[in-house]
């Protein structure tokens, strides 16, 4: 009987040093997917395409959501706001970012000085930090929020 040949040392060292970053790649691919979410899809709106509608508080801002599902995960939304708009100091769990496309939005957050975004500017809301937005332009605002997990909405309680 011929005897097996076990596997040399030299392909154990190849197999043992090519095991972690195999182990990586597999952890950042799934974690590109996010959690709960299907493989990437592909979208593409024009801005003359995006359905902006009057969606409860407040009454002036109009919201068009662009990218995933606000009830079980990340979402994406293009907001649109007449001059003198205001959106009341609130928070939300998710944390949410956001971008102006076009206009000037006095943004605020506890804890920072007001600052005016024009085109281009950003702003980052971590988890439960109450802020608020006007926009301050003579022409509507328009801005793209995210939001990093499942959307909600807690409004400041009135000071009395």
């Amino acid at each position: 009987m011929k005897q097996i040949k076990g596997v040399s040392g030299r392909t154990t060292r190849i197999v043992l040093g090519l095991a972690p970053l195999v182990i990586l790649l597999v952890a950042v691919g799934a974690a590109s997917r996010g959690q709960g979410q299907t493989s990437p899809h592909r979208i593409v709106t024009p801005l003359a395409g995006a359905n902006l509608v009057f969606d409860g508080e407040p009454a002036c801002l109009k919201v068009a959501r662009e990218n995933g599902d606000p009830d079980k995960g990340p979402s994406t939304f293009l907001l649109e706001a007449p001059s003198g708009c205001v959106v009341p100091a609130h928070y939300h769990t998710a944390e949410e970012q956001l971008m102006v496309v076009r206009g000037d939005v006095l943004t605020g957050m506890d804890g920072m000085a007001e600052a005016t975004l024009g085109p281009g500017g950003f702003a980052m809301m971590p988890s439960k930090a109450m802020h608020w937005f006007t926009c301050k332009s003579k022409d509507t605002c328009l801005m793209f929020v995210t939001f990093d997990r499942t959307y909600d909405i807690v409004w400041a309680k009135p000071q009395k």
